[in-house]
């Protein structure tokens, strides 16, 4: 696996048409899942995906693997796009109308099939005690800043830090024998919050 991954960035620093091929094949769907619950969209999840893996390319020369894995950066540039794309004006004014056409249309047989790598961590937040599960939603999935959940929820920062660590501790108890994305997952929260 580790060769497979060396080759990989081997050839998308070169510039080589493959890697985007080969990185998709490898981290398309954790990437389009994570898109998917930030944009809530399965179209704007798509466009997200094909500009951010155009952002790798263009930026390639930029990893180091020195700071990180290849998938925590492209999972970071991913992310990013995603956030940047729902803070768009034209985003908000386009969700603004179809909050109604989505909830009126939210059925049971018209969901978004789950991927089966994002159903454990999903699962699993959904399982955490309310208040941590709502920051902990509100900080990764929807992009919030400490802040930005404070003046949401109305509590204080020490507050939304300490639910945030009980909540990743409570995780990391589910996910002893987790995959790689979850230890990202807690990775990037943890992060962001120290910030």
């Amino acid at each position: 696996m580790e060769d497979k991954t060396t080759d990989i960035i081997k050839l998308l620093k070169h510039q080589d048409k493959r890697a985007i091929s080969l990185l998709y094949d490898k981290y398309g769907a954790a990437l389009y899942g994570i898109t998917l619950k930030i944009v809530q969209s399965e179209v704007l999840a798509e466009d997200v995906l094909q500009d951010s893996f155009v952002k790798v390319w263009k930026n390639a020369a930029s990893f180091d693997e020195k700071k990180g894995t290849l998938f925590t950066w492209l999972l970071n540039i991913t992310r990013n796009t995603a956030l940047d794309t729902i803070k768009s004006a034209a985003f908000k004014r386009s969700k603004k109308i179809q909050a109604l056409d989505f909830s009126v249309y939210d059925h049971e047989d018209w969901r978004v099939e789950q991927k089966p790598e994002h159903i454990g961590l999903r699962s699993a937040v959904d399982n955490l005690e309310e208040k941590y599960r709502l920051i902990i939603d509100l900080v990764y999935f929807k992009g919030y800043t400490q802040q930005e959940v404070v003046k949401h929820l109305d509590i204080p920062l020490g507050t939304v830090k300490s639910r945030v660590k009980i909540g990743l501790r409570e995780l990391r108890k589910l996910f002893a024998e987790s995959k790689v994305i979850i230890w990202i997952f807690f990775w990037w929260v943890a992060s962001n919050l120290a910030g």
